[in-house]
């Protein structure tokens, strides 16, 4: 890997490129150390458990310098957010709203019934979790999206409860920031909590005296917050242990090097350890996007504290390939949160991808877009996860449940194979439990598989 300018680059051309771990592992990414954090974050977790509201306000004023005189933010601060805030950011908050409601209402999966057999049918009905826990970080800039995309999937599920946690803002007198809270007000959520980080997580997986124990925890956070979903996995549901924030764009020759340019830079942006990665197999492009680089950053903020180090850290760079398909071979194994495709027939390209968060195809879908008002979510998975996991969803605040309704005839029709396979696995109570309900009936039992014992 040789630095030539602020992005790394990774030439990838005229080799055959290797299978599965042995590219990714040639592929820039972030340290994002989850287990080691993981034993930082047991002691907070467990200080809430046993302390409650005392160790939240013990924590605002350690982590947030603030010292809160409670914990819920009173109904009163939410109005008032909502009734200061600025015409023009309530009107952007309002079609973002409205634009995820259309997209995750036809999300909602409705119960379905099989018959598999006459008399037998299995039916799969979804039923929402009856309560969760938001979060919307609070750090280094403040998420209102982060609220819609969070809170629009569960009301859409049909959850019945659903809180949200931000940190306890110091310069807003311990209130998590006013944009949020007034986000929260335009979606009808009235039960917020200013807390942050693990202490969020654990408030809401415990829950204390203000805040009742919640069935599932969702939103983004650092590293903080992903390990204490890790610690809290199988107590309660999670979305994701989310990492830092990536772009991967996959663009050739017909590519705008100063749109590519504008989408790395604003992904990095979010925070020091955000991925930008340009795959191409145009040099000229690779060449003029890093020649874009510098007017651009010197037009914008944020560039000394977080765009120059997310750029010229390990996990972003440019990669070279020979072609789109050696291109797409290395996106699906980087398996990045938003993918962009800039190139020709961009659609039928982006068809092609398998391993994405979500995917921006051409030039007037950036991943901006996607952040605030395409109707799609930006709760997205990081890290390679998108291999196997999916984004937020209403399905993620669902559960499947199968309901099996057979007859007795529909039974006695089956039966014999039933007692045949419980006595292949060694489980004669299995069986039994299936005799048992056609004793004497020797149309059924002829079938019966007797082991040779008896």
């Amino acid at each position: 890997m040789l630095r030539n300018s602020l992005l790394a680059r990774i030439d990838l051309r005229g080799d055959a490129l290797p299978e599965g771990p042995a590219l990714r592992d040639l592929l820039p990414r972030a340290d994002f150390d989850v287990a080691a954090a993981l034993e930082k974050v047991r002691p907070i977790c467990e200080d809430v458990h046993h302390r409650g509201d005392a160790a939240l306000i013990d924590a605002a004023e350690r982590f947030d310098g603030v010292r809160l005189d409670q914990v819920r933010v009173p109904a009163a601060a939410l109005t008032r957010a909502l009734e200061e805030l600025d015409p023009a950011v309530r009107a952007a908050l309002e079609e973002s709203i409205r634009r995820a409601r259309i997209v995750h209402r036809e999300q909602r999966r409705a119960t379905h019934t099989t018959q598999v057999v006459p008399g037998g049918t299995v039916t799969e009905k979804w039923v929402p979790v009856d309560r969760v826990g938001l979060y919307a970080p609070g750090g280094r800039s403040v998420y209102p999206s982060s609220v819609i995309m969070n809170v629009v999937p569960a009301q859409e599920a049909g959850v019945g409860s659903v809180a949200l946690a931000s940190p306890a803002q110091a310069d807003f007198g311990g209130l998590p920031h006013p944009t949020i809270l007034a986000a929260c007000a335009l979606l009808g959520v009235d039960e917020v909590y200013a807390a942050g980080g693990a202490t969020a997580v654990a408030m809401f997986a415990y829950g204390t005296e203000s805040c009742a124990p919640a069935n599932m925890v969702t939103g983004p956070g650092n590293i903080w917050v992903a390990a204490a979903k890790r610690y809290f996995t199988g107590k309660i549901g999670i979305d994701a242990e989310a990492g830092p924030t990536e772009i991967a764009v996959l663009a050739d020759d017909t590519a705008d090097p100063v749109h590519v340019a504008s989408d790395l830079i604003s992904q990095a942006e979010h925070d020091p350890l955000a991925a930008a990665v340009l795959v191409t197999d145009s040099a000229d492009l690779a060449d003029a996007v890093e020649k874009e680089l510098d007017p651009q950053l010197a037009a914008t903020k944020h560039v000394d504290d977080r765009i120059v180090p997310a750029l010229s850290g390990r996990q972003s760079a440019i990669v070279l390939v020979d072609g789109i398909d050696e291109g797409l071979r290395v996106v699906d194994a980087y398996g990045a949160e938003h993918l962009e495709i800039q190139t020709a027939d961009a659609a039928a390209v982006a068809d092609r991808v398998r391993n994405a968060g979500a995917i921006f195809i051409g030039p007037w879908a950036p991943v901006s877009l996607g952040d605030y008002a395409a109707g799609s979510n930006h709760v997205l998975p990081t890290g390679g996860c998108a291999c196997h996991s999916s984004g937020l969803s209403v399905q993620s605040f669902l559960r499947g449940i199968h309901i099996v309704d057979y007859t007795r005839d529909a039974l006695a029709e089956v039966a014999h194979h039933v007692v045949t396979l419980a006595e292949a696995e060694d489980l004669p109570a299995h069986g039994a439990a299936i005799k048992a309900r056609f004793v004497g009936d020797e149309h059924v039992s002829r079938g019966w598989k007797v082991p040779e014992s008896q």
